[in-house]
């Protein structure tokens, strides 16, 4: 019986990255019917909606969706519509596995990390006061005379909230996910000495969750050391745990460390509900050209077929990548300058050891 995906294309490069990434999965042998909708830059500027309700309609069925990198504007515009389907559909875990890959060139080796992020809360939250509008003089008001604080009458101000309950939940996924994962230890990343009322929250229930799970070995780091330590020495950490700012953050510091953004995929999960992306940005500038590199993407779809329970699968489509990568010759050149391979081209290697061809 095939398996109904949402198929959400993006803007930029993401509906050349999509396609073929899509190729690469379906070369596997698994059945999936792809149910196509758009969202993004495209759609908003004919519809001034960038997550039309067909989209929202199509993970509310479906309750899987892989999606293309989509554009968001800095500073105006309209909101990231990641953060919109995370929250609509309370996607509250991140997962972001950086894993060195023997052979292929990266700043470090043996390095195999998780970040664990909360999706949800903290700055991303969009609580958000504009810059001399009425409100926001009202609360910089409330501020002074509660807390005896002064904030210049020309801020703008983002609410940072952390609860219990959602701290709970996210601590529960990840140390249950290193569980299941044969995972050691977790590291908590927060500004606990700083921030002690959101990120010392969030480190009290971390610990409480712990005392749970007696085998996982649990640590405390501030998200400076935690930098400084990831660039000195990443092969001590396993799984990092982060609120959602530092999550966003440490995330691409890894994804550095092991050879870049091109090869790092993501999964936003929920109780019943996940999406499955790359990290890196949908990069317009290069659309149409043949020349962005598809693992992110095709790795993603590697944590798809995971969680939909096709292992075997998915282990075939990770090794046909990592081959790839080891081999050097068929990838793109972001990877390897000296190359001269299209986003088509990698992908139709992959697909060749999928289908269990050797290097010539």
């Amino acid at each position: 019986m095939a398996h109904t995906i949402t198929l959400i294309p993006g803007d930029g490069t993401g509906p050349e990255l999509v396609t073929e990434a899509r190729r690469c999965i379906e070369a596997t042998g698994v059945a999936i019917d792809w149910e196509i909708v758009d969202a993004g830059t495209e759609v908003y500027e004919k519809t001034g909606v960038p997550l039309p309700r067909e989209a929202i309609d199509s993970i509310e069925k479906n309750r899987i969706v892989l999606k293309g990198p989509v554009t968001t504007p800095a500073g105006t515009g309209y909101r990231s519509v990641n953060v919109q389907i995370r929250q609509h559909f309370d996607l509250f875990a991140c997962v972001r596995p950086c894993k060195t890959i023997r052979g292929f060139r990266c700043s470090v080796e043996n390095a195999d990390l998780v970040i664990i992020r909360e999706n949800t809360e903290d700055l991303y939250a969009g609580i958000e006061f504009r810059e001399s509008e009425e409100i926001t003089h009202h609360l910089i008001e409330f501020i002074k005379k509660s807390l005896h604080k002064d904030i210049p009458y020309d801020s703008g101000i983002t609410i940072k909230s952390i609860s219990r309950s959602a701290t709970q939940r996210i601590t529960e996924f990840a140390f249950h996910y290193a569980c299941e994962n044969n995972r050691k230890k977790v590291t908590v990343v927060t500004k606990a000495n700083i921030m002690k009322f959101t990120d010392g929250l969030f480190f009290e229930e971390a610990q409480q969750c712990a005392s749970g799970y007696p085998q996982i070995e649990i640590e405390h780091l501030l998200i400076d050391n935690l930098c400084y330590q990831l660039v000195s020495a990443p092969q001590k950490f396993d799984i990092l745990l982060a609120p959602n700012l530092y999550g966003d953050i440490i995330s691409d510091l890894c994804a550095a460390l092991v050879g870049g953004l091109g090869i790092v995929p993501s999964a936003n999960i929920g109780k019943d509900c996940a999406m499955f992306e790359a990290v890196h940005g949908s990069a317009p500038q290069y659309t149409g050209q043949n020349l962005m590199n598809p693992c992110a993407l095709t790795l993603a779809g590697v944590m798809m077929l995971r969680y939909i329970g096709e292992l075997a699968a998915a282990d075939c489509l990770q090794n046909a990548v990592e081959s790839v990568l080891r081999e050097g010759r068929y990838v793109t050149r972001d990877l390897n300058p000296h190359a001269h391979v299209g986003t088509s081209e990698m992908a139709d290697r992959i697909i060749y050891y999928l289908k269990g061809g050797r290097c010539s």
